[in-house]
């Protein structure tokens, strides 16, 4: 299912989520204006690196430009390619607005940052001696995906679904279009080991349950859960 859109419409217009796409956007076109050495070079800086995270390895100090926490948050705006960024993009862009609203912009910052750690993190637990650098933005938005899953199940979510030569446009529910994609991740997350890859998925799954858990600390007093629409706010507070 390759999601397109959803009919749930939101009170304020999304700032914050566009901010995001944006930031996401001009790291990636300053990315690609590097030349191949140096954009590898700034991957190897800001992404996370497990076997370097939990200290068994250390960048060479020509190399290190930051403490490896910190690669934690800078690896979730850095992308491997056009299609890595527009396919996370895309997902913020369509969920993103209806967690925004139901947060407020610095709640959802705060939720965006934390779920993408959480999601750096089960990364580098399920292989705490690789040294290849993860990047990319798509664990925090997998928190985002675990936020709506609990928040908006019933939400109508328009999907492509690819049928060989042909393909069909139908509304399915958050829960079965969430539920699925969450199924596949983890279904590739347990033969991930065996098959190698370079997707993150520990990072997917790690970022929804995060999602699915935190929600309750960051979203309104207002909202609640399994909401089949977005609720109607009226103390005009963005924040």
């Amino acid at each position: 299912m390759i999601p397109l859109r959803d009919d749930n419409p939101t009170a304020r217009k999304p700032l914050l989520a566009i901010t995001l796409i944006a930031a996401n956007v001009l790291v990636f076109l300053y990315q690609v204006s590097l030349s191949p050495k140096a954009g590898q070079l700034l991957v190897y800086q800001f992404g996370a690196i497990p076997a370097v995270v939990f200290g068994d390895q250390r960048l060479p100090v020509q190399v290190e430009v930051i403490p490896p926490v910190l690669s934690l948050f800078s690896s979730m705006f850095l992308h491997g390619g056009w299609m890595h960024l527009i396919g996370n993009m895309w997902y913020l862009w369509i969920f993103g607005d209806n967690i925004e609203d139901a947060m407020g912009r610095a709640r959802f910052l705060a939720f965006y940052l934390v779920t993408g750690l959480a999601a750096s993190a089960a990364h580098a637990l399920s292989d705490p001696a690789s040294q290849i650098p993860t990047i990319g933005a798509s664990g925090a938005i997998s928190g985002v995906l675990g936020a709506y899953f609990m928040l908006y199940p019933h939400a109508r979510i328009l999907v492509l679904i690819p049928l060989g030569f042909f393909t069909r446009l139908i509304y399915v529910p958050a829960v079965v279009a969430l539920g699925f994609w969450f199924l596949f991740q983890l279904l590739s997350g347990a033969m991930s080991s065996a098959q190698g890859g370079g997707v993150a998925w520990w990072a997917h799954i790690g970022g929804f349950i995060a999602g699915m858990l935190l929600v309750g600390l960051f979203k309104r007093r207002e909202v609640h859960y399994f909401n089949p629409r977005r609720p109607h706010y009226d103390d005009g507070d963005p924040w």
